[in-house]
């Protein structure tokens, strides 16, 4: 996918891929995520920040701010790090990450709080997460408190895909993200919101759209639906736009996935890596902490980098490619695997790409357009203009 070059910050020269050196907090000298042009292509300030300024405080964001991998995996799963009191987690609750908005459900019964008023100080290990993912559509029998997406959300999931793409099939030129990415989300939760666009496609009433799965009547609560995950659907849709950016810039990709369908699943923790929906969480320490960049104080605000993480060279090989096929796919930086947006982003996205490639075989870029992701805090392409047939 696309972006543009900010103006005003260097990158470091490329050819020094000797061992890192270890250097302490430089208060004054990194870079700041408010920095003009840090917007319109994060990935070039990260790759400065991983070089150059490992741990660095941000005096405009009042924060410290981690980039590598290894660093960021440990402010998310560390014991020594909590969320933020202001930044959504609720009370008794895991702090927001990524897909995850911090539902109770979404940790595990052992890591769940015992005392009122407590909020778990770390998320669950993320390598367990992503060998679980696979299983999303039911709970494993060895994980029995992990949340499964009911069948007939997942049915509602399907139809709506193959709804939506089959209407966008027909036309010369399509906006991928106003009119498929921003909808399939909303079908996969029981709202107003997604009954009324159902009706609007077909113009009857509830429960007699073609090819629209509602499930149950209003009132009725799924233990899915019934967290504060699946009502933030943009971050989905967001992530859904990415993959789609990264599958269509793939012809060779797009060819494989309509021999091997499951492919979808792998380009979705690609995509997830390469362009994560949440490019910065919030963390502050409960105690002193010791990262590769140097060491920070209890009770320092941290903003953990998962963009930047996400293409650090030392993790991943060739970090700006996107490649389904890598051989070095780690942890899924997106939320624990209980969580139910977890969950839907990656049924959303597998069945929402598989709809649309069956409904048009010859998908590809509208002429002379190209995506580009834009945001900093949640980041994601506008707009992807296509030609269906």
């Amino acid at each position: 996918m696309q972006a543009d070059v900010p103006e005003g910050i260097s990158a470091p020269d490329l050819g020094r891929r000797g061992r890192r050196p270890v250097r302490g907090p430089r208060p004054d000298a990194g870079p700041s995520l408010l920095a003009p042009g840090a917007a319109r292509d994060p990935y070039r300030l990260y790759r400065v920040l991983r070089e150059e300024y490992p741990l660095s405080y941000d005096a405009p964001l009042r924060a410290w701010l981690v980039s590598r991998y290894a660093d960021v995996a440990t402010a998310l799963t560390d014991p020594r790090f909590t969320g933020l009191p202001h930044d959504a987690a609720p009370r008794g609750a895991p702090a927001p990450l990524g897909l995850c908005h911090g539902s109770s459900r979404c940790a595990p019964r052992d890591q769940r709080p015992s005392t009122p008023g407590t909020v778990p100080c770390h998320m669950p290990d993320f390598e367990a997460v992503l060998r679980h993912m696979s299983e999303f559509e039911a709970v494993p029998r060895h994980m029995p408190e992990l949340a499964a997406v009911p069948r007939h959300m997942a049915a509602r999931i399907e139809r709506t895909a193959y709804v939506l793409a089959r209407r966008i099939a027909g036309r010369q030129q399509a906006d991928l993200v106003e009119e498929f990415c921003r909808w399939l989300p909303l079908g996969a939760a029981p709202g107003a919101s997604a009954r009324r666009y159902a009706d609007r496609l077909s113009g009857t009433t509830r429960g007699t759209t073609p090819g629209i799965a509602y499930g149950p009547p209003p009132g009725t609560v799924t233990a899915t639906a019934a967290t504060p995950c699946t009502r933030h659907t943009g971050l989905r849709e967001r992530a859904l736009a990415s993959l789609l950016a990264n599958v269509l810039d793939a012809p060779d990709l797009l060819a494989a996935l309509r021999v091997e369908p499951a492919l979808a699943d792998r380009a979705w923790t690609e995509s997830l890596r390469r362009d994560p929906p949440v490019q910065v969480v919030l963390r502050r320490t409960v105690t002193e902490v010791t990262l590769s960049g140097g060491t920070l104080p209890a009770g320092a605000d941290v903003a953990c980098l998962i963009g930047a993480a996400g293409r650090d060279p030392e993790r991943f090989a060739a970090p700006d490619l996107f490649d389904p096929f890598r051989r070095d796919q780690g942890r899924s930086l997106t939320g624990p695997v209980s969580c139910p947006a977890v969950l839907l982003g990656r049924l959303e996205a597998r069945q929402g790409l598989l709809a649309l490639l069956d409904a048009m075989p010859r998908l590809r870029w509208a002429d002379g357009f190209r995506p580009a992701g834009t945001g900093l805090l949640t980041r994601g392409p506008r707009a992807l203009l296509v030609r269906p047939g």
